[in-house]
């Protein structure tokens, strides 16, 4: 047997793979493209890592971008509707950075590469998964693409929706300022969606992501339909409008003399169905396999938690495979186990989040929040914790006894 297969060379993937040559397991990484076709290729997404992930990249020694040129130091809300819309910043304990992809995914090849791991170049579907189980101790599949994520059934315990519920819309642009200080800010038009403006650290240099959170069926859905490439100019007019129009903390920072789209490969449009999905499969032949990464939870990005969500998950695995290399069921169970509450709790809170209409008790935190900079700070700083932030939102009663904490009745 030939140690640890993982299918998939995104986040997940690479900090598993990482992690385990740091204890010297042999680790085979099997992905679709190669880094240069990585570096090369469509803008992948617009996350952002918040500082507990950032800890486990310095645990990992791949903290390439660890000057204050990167960082960003907390949220700016504007919740409109209403006469009275409510603007109010929440500040991390330490910052957060948003690095496109395109660097990141490479460099990080390069340094598994770099420290024994092996990396093979091919597509792999759900077919030849009993034969790679064949030749390694372990599999983990670590991207959803394909017919991979069926090989886990989906639990609808913890996948509400059958439709996607936002229309998305992601571009890098030009021509905005950064809000001071620099921060995300978290831009919600009441009935229509949300606009997260985040400042990116891209090949293009600093530059601006504005990611659409449209609500099917409203005034901003258009976004996420019209094409760039028939007229760029008519596609950033129509970004310009809209954001006037709905999101207007944001655009009060724009100059439309400047603004544009910094590439025809930097817009993503579409539509992400939120999932979460069983931890492991028992193979025909019966052997299992484990779920990582988009193959394991799917969440809309209106809260920037997928890739944060996929780097604990990676760790988490990553530690029970270090602590019981035994890769049978009892193995598996202890994965689920070991990663369920950070997980689900990411899941159900996003999930929270893209209800519409909001619930009664989630407006009542952020009108909370507009109030008392320790409960903004709190929630704030829980964007890297959110297992304690489900604590706060799971029920109203909840939020009701943190509040009291904060001595708001």
């Amino acid at each position: 047997m030939e140690g640890i297969g993982i299918v998939g060379a995104g986040i997940a993937g690479l900090h598993l793979g990482l992690l385990l040559r740091q204890h010297d397991v042999p680790v085979t990484i099997y992905n679709d493209r190669t880094a240069e076709q990585l570096a090369g290729g469509r803008m992948l997404n617009s996350v952002a890592h918040h500082h507990a992930t950032i800890t486990r990249e310095r645990a990992l020694g791949i903290d390439d971008w660890n000057d204050e040129e990167y960082f960003y130091y907390g949220h700016h809300h504007y919740l409109g509707g209403g006469p009275r819309p409510l603007r109010f910043p929440g500040f991390f304990s330490a910052p957060s950075r948003a690095v496109d992809y395109r660097l990141y995914l490479p460099r990080l090849l390069e340094e598994f590469v770099a420290r024994g791991g092996e990396f093979v170049v091919r597509p792999v579907q759900a077919a030849d998964v009993v034969r790679l189980s064949e030749r390694h101790d372990l599999v983990v599949i670590a991207s959803g693409r394909g017919s991979m994520s069926a090989m886990f059934p989906r639990r609808a315990d913890k996948s509400p929706y059958d439709t996607p519920q936002r229309k998305l819309c992601v571009g890098l642009y030009e021509g905005v300022a950064p809000s001071e200080p620099r921060g995300v800010t978290m831009s919600v038009a009441a009935g229509q969606g949300e606009l997260l403006e985040i400042p990116m650290y891209a090949p293009a240099g600093h530059v601006t992501a504005l990611l659409f959170e449209n609500v099917p069926g409203g005034e901003l859905e258009m976004l996420a339909e019209i094409s760039y490439e028939d007229d760029p100019a008519g596609f950033e007019k129509l970004v310009l409008e809209k954001t006037r129009e709905h999101h207007p903390a944001t655009f009060e920072r724009i100059d439309p003399a400047r603004f544009h789209l910094t590439g025809p490969l930097d817009l993503l449009q579409g539509a992400v169905l939120p999932a979460v999905r069983e931890d492991y499969a028992r193979l025909p032949n019966g052997r299992y396999v484990i779920a990582l990464g988009d193959a394991h939870t799917v969440v809309d990005p209106v809260i920037g938690q997928g890739a944060n969500c996929a780097s604990y998950s990676a760790w988490a695995l990553g530690q029970v495979i270090l602590d019981d290399p035994n890769f049978d069921e009892r193995f598996c169970r202890k994965v689920a186990d070991r990663r369920r509450n950070h997980v689900h709790a990411t899941a159900d809170w996003t999930n929270l989040m893209i209800r519409t209409p909001p619930p009664p008790h989630l407006l009542r935190l952020f009108a909370a929040m507009s109030e008392n900079q320790a409960v903004a700070d709190e929630f704030t700083e829980n964007f890297s914790h959110p297992d304690r932030q489900w604590d706060i939102l799971a029920t109203p009663e909840r939020v009701t006894s943190f509040l009291a904490r904060h001595g708001m009745g």
